[in-house]
């Protein structure tokens, strides 16, 4: 019998929602239920602080968890350590800070409030200060993804037609219009998160598991048994079929 294997989308700091979603994956598979979180830990959310302590805890503890690293992820660690906000990929010009893109609640989740709006060197300046470096590392030293048994899981998606050897990482962690609009098979099922949807949905090349949780929506995990695929809902197993 095929060992289930859990897949996790974007938590945006929703530490409740986290939390249930362990236990749904414990009921399903038991406490050491292997789990492939996709990114996206911080930002808009109240309490990133402690997803991303959470995740550290669960590896730390030798749970078979493997933790890939989103956008987000990475934008946090650019600004505690190079006060950088903005990034390319933000065709909007937002920065990291920005209201929409959440890095101020994920700072305020370490305590770093009343900093006055605009002051990026103070901000970073008492951002250092608060958040544990030991947290950037972790973020930091994430992969960006993992090959299993036909499935690849990325935060973002790949560029089609692009061994992965060769795969450039602001695809893997920002891609979206050409691999989401690609309708013709992948070498693997891509299993991914970054695209906010209403819910999982399988598309038969891919699958998106970013259900809207930085968006108040609730985080579910995905199922996978071989070839099949199920959402875990509160009332146990959904079919994920495209």
């Amino acid at each position: 019998m095929t060992q289930p294997l859990y897949a996790v989308g974007d938590v945006h700091g929703q530490k409740s929602e986290f939390d249930k979603v362990l236990d749904q994956i414990a009921a399903d598979g038991g406490p050491e239920a292997e789990i492939i979180f996709l990114g996206d830990y911080v930002d808009r959310g109240p309490d990133s602080r402690g997803v991303i302590q959470a995740l550290m805890d669960g590896v730390a503890g030798g749970r078979p968890w493997h933790v890939l690293r989103g956008n987000h992820d990475r934008m946090f660690c650019r600004f505690l350590r190079q006060a950088d906000q903005h990034d390319a990929n933000i065709l909007s010009g937002k920065g990291w800070l920005h209201p929409a893109l959440g890095g101020m609640a994920t700072l305020a989740s370490y305590g770093v409030e009343g900093v006055e709006d605009g002051d990026i060197a103070a901000i970073h300046a008492a951002a250092r200060d608060a958040v544990p470096e030991a947290h950037v590392d972790f973020l930091a030293s994430r992969d960006l993804t993992l090959e299993r048994d036909g499935k690849l899981f990325v935060h973002a998606g790949i560029r089609p037609g692009v061994p992965l050897s060769a795969q450039d990482e602001e695809d893997l962690v920002w891609i979206r219009g050409p691999f989401l609009e690609f309708e013709e098979a992948h070498p693997w099922l891509v299993i991914h998160g970054h695209t906010a949807l209403e819910d999982h949905t399988h598309f038969g090349n891919r699958v998106d598991l970013d259900g809207g949780a930085g968006y108040g929506r609730p985080l579910h995990a995905a199922v996978i048994e071989g070839d099949s695929l199920w959402s875990l809902k509160d009332d146990g197993r959904q079919p994920l079929v495209p």
